[in-house]
């Protein structure tokens, strides 16, 4: 699915938000990076979920139509057909996260965005003022996630409504945009508490990260 991570955004597009980061950057000592990914989760309780129900609904349409809804019948059913079941779930993705709720898959991808955090080193600059933009296709979920250092002066909730802000740019086909303004607005206020300073230097990559 990595093909799908890297064409989310035209060549183009990565050169635009990679330009646009530096020219954040260039004002403060912040960090920023972008990350996109193709899904936060393999949801293996969604594949087994729709593997169980497939094939229940399967067997049981069998039983009564054939067998007078026999549970002699419907539970070794049920047991045979959750395999083929289960197969077709764990190759279509979207079909696993169609039988887990909402909190489930907003969970799954602020866990990944945390760990990406951590993996790509925005825990790591020298005075704690990293940023990501972490966006996660399958589940059409944005988080923006900042350093203990930011959070001092910009907290959770202004994050949030940058977030909100790509979500919406994704949702009306227009992310390249959404997410360069949201990076902007977010550099604007970097800048104001985080200036830059002569010893700053850049210690994150600027291109959009897929892994």
């Amino acid at each position: 699915m990595k093909h799908k991570v890297e064409k989310f955004f035209s060549k183009e597009e990565r050169e635009r938000i990679k330009e646009t980061t530096r020219a954040v950057e260039c004002r403060t000592i912040g960090e920023v990076a972008v990350m996109v990914m193709d899904r936060s989760d393999d949801y293996l309780d969604g594949e087994v979920m729709g593997g169980v129900v497939g094939g229940s609904l399967l067997s049981l349409a069998i039983t009564a139509f054939f067998f007078n809804a026999s549970m002699w019948f419907f539970i070794p059913l049920a047991f045979v057909f959750f395999f083929p079941f289960r197969s077709i779930f764990k190759k279509y993705h979207p079909l696993r996260t169609a039988f887990l709720g909402v909190k489930r898959r907003e969970h799954a991808v602020l866990h990944r965005a945390i760990r990406a955090f951590h993996e790509k080193g925005l825990n790591r600059t020298k005075e704690h003022t990293g940023v990501l933009f972490f966006i996660s296709l399958l589940e059409r979920k944005v988080w923006v996630l900042a350093d203990k250092g930011i959070h001092e002066k910009i907290g959770q909730e202004t994050l949030n409504t940058f977030a909100a802000k790509v979500s919406q740019g994704i949702a009306e086909g227009h992310a390249c945009d959404a997410l360069c303004e949201a990076i902007k607005e977010a550099g604007e206020l970097l800048a104001k508490h985080f200036p830059k300073t002569k010893d700053d230097v850049d210690e994150l990559s600027d291109d959009v990260m897929t892994e």
